[in-house]
């Protein structure tokens, strides 16, 4: 039986090949893919969920950044299911033998039907069922999180989604953190420069599909008076009826900015040299849309 051992042992330091890196028992292999969109991309987060054939779950999890993963489980037979949001989930049955690789090498996932669109016409946000949030990195450990209470914006739906533009104007003194001297900060020429710069403002005529119910809406934002491209990662949730029976459109877009690019770059140190502010702002949407009186 020692000698078994050794001679598992040795084989395992003596491997090469693409299960040289992957440490596994004797009894075990390694299963992987690399999951990629219709227009073969990767797809980094997409969820994976490995069950043996009694449908009891081994390992779970998501894909690298790549799109890629790698999974030891003991060798036997599996299913394996690939899913992402706005996408047809993807199975297969696999097989894992002891100390080799099973790899299904790259996995496209087909897009689900995305939900219906918005009418040809334009479209008002509706502010009081939408929100323009922020996070911010604070003293290298914490976050702040804001918002925008003032903000007014229109949709023009074009036949072909894809040529579709909207103006968003948002009032740069409406910046709410909670916190009034914080806010009365922000306000001043060190951050937004309220009183020479009251608006910030995004235009934008380029919508790109990207499978599923995901978009790519790029654009210019001007603020502090810079005005730099910016691409909103956008989902878009379908319609809806309001309480009156209107028709409702929903999305939820995030971005993340760097205050470099708008020369908004005030910063103090601590004593331990951690800057107050971090460089980069997170952008968070949630919108809904009303056709235009």
């Amino acid at each position: 039986m020692i000698g078994r051992w050794l001679e598992s042992r040795t084989k395992r330091e003596q491997r090469t090949g693409p299960l040289a890196a992957v440490q596994t028992p004797p009894s075990a292999g390694a299963l992987s893919c690399r999951v990629l969109d219709p227009a073969g991309r990767p797809l980094p987060h997409a969820e994976f969920a490995v069950d043996d054939t009694m449908g009891r779950r081994l390992v779970g999890g998501g894909t690298d950044p790549f799109g890629s993963f790698v999974a030891t489980v003991p060798a036997g037979e599996y299913w394996l299911l690939v899913s992402a949001e706005g996408y047809l989930p993807y199975r297969a049955t696999v097989t894992v033998g002891e100390e080799s690789l099973a790899s299904l090498g790259d996995v496209t996932l087909q897009a689900a039907q995305p939900p219906e669109m918005p009418a040809p016409g334009d479209w008002e946000i509706d502010p009081t069922h939408s929100s323009i949030a922020f996070t911010a990195r604070h003293i290298g450990l914490a976050r702040v999180h804001g918002r925008f209470n003032s903000f007014a914006g229109v949709v023009r739906m074009a036949d072909d989604v894809t040529q579709s533009a909207m103006h968003v104007v948002i009032d740069a003194g409406s910046i709410d953190t909670n916190v009034t001297m914080r806010d009365d900060h922000l306000r001043s020429a060190d951050f937004l420069d309220v009183a020479r710069f009251p608006t910030l403002e995004f235009y934008s005529d380029r919508f790109l599909y990207q499978g599923g119910n995901r978009w790519a809406v790029v654009g210019g934002l001007s603020l502090h008076g810079v005005t730099r491209t910016v691409t909103l990662d956008t989902e878009y949730l379908g319609l809806g009826n309001g309480l009156q029976g209107e028709v409702r459109a929903a999305c939820r877009a995030a971005t993340e900015l760097h205050r470099d690019d708008f020369t908004i770059s005030w910063q103090t140190m601590l004593a331990r040299g951690i800057a107050v502010v971090g460089p980069s702002i997170r952008i968070a949407l949630d919108v809904q849309i009303v056709p235009k009186g």
